[in-house]
This record gives C-alpha cells, sequence and structure tokens, in this order.
C-alpha cells in the first residue's frame, strides 16, 4: 500500500485549539487516481500537507510506502519529497526570471542524477505535456494554463510514485482546465502514475477513479466514480 492513514488528527493551537482533521483514515494503492473533496474548512490542504510530509499530524499513524515520517531524518525526508513525490499547486509557484526548462530542472538539483541528464530528463516531461516549443520561454510568456502545464512537468521530472496536486485547476479557465485533467489522467492511465488531487469541483473530482468527501475534517464518503468524465480534447 502507497499511503496509509489511520486516526488522523490535526489540531492548529493559535490562542485556541482549532481541529482541522478529526480521526480520518482511509489507504491509497500505487496505481490510483483520487479526488480528496470538500468545501473551504474541511480540512483537504491540511491532509494534502500531511501526505506530501509538508506538515505533520497532532496525532494517529500516517504511513507513505510503508514508513512514517518519524522514521526518516529531516535529511531523507526532503530526499522522499524530491524523488517520490511530485507537488502542484494552484498558484503555479515557477520562477519568473528564468525560462521554462530552468524551472523544470529545479528538482533534479537535489536529486544525485548526473547534471549531464538534466536537459534530456526535463525537455522529456515538458514534451509529455506538449509544451516542447515553449523551452525558453519565461513563464510571464504563458498563459495560466500553459504555466500550470509547467508545473505538472517539473513534478513529474523526477518520475516521482505519486503527484500531490492541490486545486490545480483553481486559477484555470474551463478550457485549460480540461487540458490540465487530460494530462493527470494520462499520467495515471498510461504511465502508471498514482494522483492525489484536492478539488472543491465536482466536475473536476469526476476525472478521479475515486473520491473522498471530507466535511469538517471528518471523511463523509469514500466512492468509486462509475462514470468517470472523459478529458480528451488535448492533443500533444
Amino acid at each position: 500500500m502507497l499511503i496509509e492513514v489511520k486516526n488522523l488528527e490535526k489540531t492548529y493551537i493559535d490562542g485556541a485549539e482549532t481541529p482541522a482533521l478529526r480521526g480520518v483514515s482511509f489507504s491509497i494503492k500505487k496505481g490510483e487516481f483520487v479526488a480528496i473533496m470538500g468545501p473551504s474548512g474541511s480540512g483537504k490542504s491540511t491532509l494534502l500537507h500531511i501526505l506530501g510530509f509538508l506538515d505533520k499530524q497532532t496525532s494517529g499513524e500516517y504511513r507513505f510506502d510503508g514508513k512514517t515520517i518519524d522514521d526518516y531524518s529531516k535529511e531523507e525526508v526532503a530526499r522522499v519529497r524530491n524523488k517520490k513525490m511530485g507537488f502542484v499547486f494552484q498558484a503555479f509557484n515557477l520562477l519568473t526570471r528564468i525560462s521554462v526548462l530552468e524551472n523544470v530542472k529545479l528538482p533534479l538539483l537535489y536529486s544525485g542524477i548526473k547534471e549531464s541528464q538534466w536537459d534530456d530528463l526535463a525537455k522529456k516531461a515538458l514534451d509529455s505535456v506538449g509544451l516542447s516549443h515553449r523551452l525558453y520561454h519565461q513563464p510571464s510568456q504563458l498563459s495560466g494554463g500553459e504555466q500550470q502545464r509547467v508545473a505538472i512537468a517539473r513534478a513529474l521530472v523526477n518520475n516521482p510514485e505519486v503527484i500531490f496536486a492541490d486545486e490545480p485547476t483553481g486559477n484555470l479557465d474551463s478550457k485549460s482546465a480540461q487540458t490540465v485533467m487530460t494530462i493527470l489522467q494520462k499520467l495515471n492511465e498510461e504511465k502508471g502514475h498514482t494522483i492525489v488531487l484536492i478539488t472543491h469541483e465536482t466536475y473536476i473530482a469526476e476525472h478521479a477513479r475515486r473520491i473522498i468527501r471530507l466535511l469538517d475534517g471528518k471523511i463523509e464518503s469514500d466512492t468509486l466514480v462509475n462514470n468517470r468524465r472523459k478529458a480528451d480534447h488535448f492533443v500533444k
């Protein structure tokens, strides 16, 4: 099992206690495409940060690939995030003063992969999202949808076991959102990447094969998607 969560609790303390997660339990197998849904304040982004070793739970257990965050040193946690996890955020988080190619190469700085291979790996990742013609453009020269595709390529460049996508279509128009979801589906179906998607939009969640719904920090439902939405307009 790639991801195992048992009785996860997260409480923020800032003068008063604010519970964000309340006894959450589920597991995700390698190769699954899971959407985590919920209204604002339901705990979905908090959960994603814990799954990505960006934050730590107050209590309960989280195992990634059989190990908890406490099984690693700080250096090993950073290595796991770099090599086994890819992250895509709503805000793209691209560096504006360097090219698309250089942005995608950034995770390779700490990968241990020989620098002579970086260009080829980054170009391959950009090719997989249909942006081979934008290698030397700067992010400001791209549309929002293209910038998010660069962010996906950057998440892919180390060939991670799982891609965590936090509201990846939140800043995009409907056509660009469809393109991004097509890419994520192809990565799951054709390349076998595990995808964990955070969204509050039902039509986006329906591209996944399974939807976990959160409400007030608890799992409200965990269901398979019988009529999975197709995203097929994107042509590389």
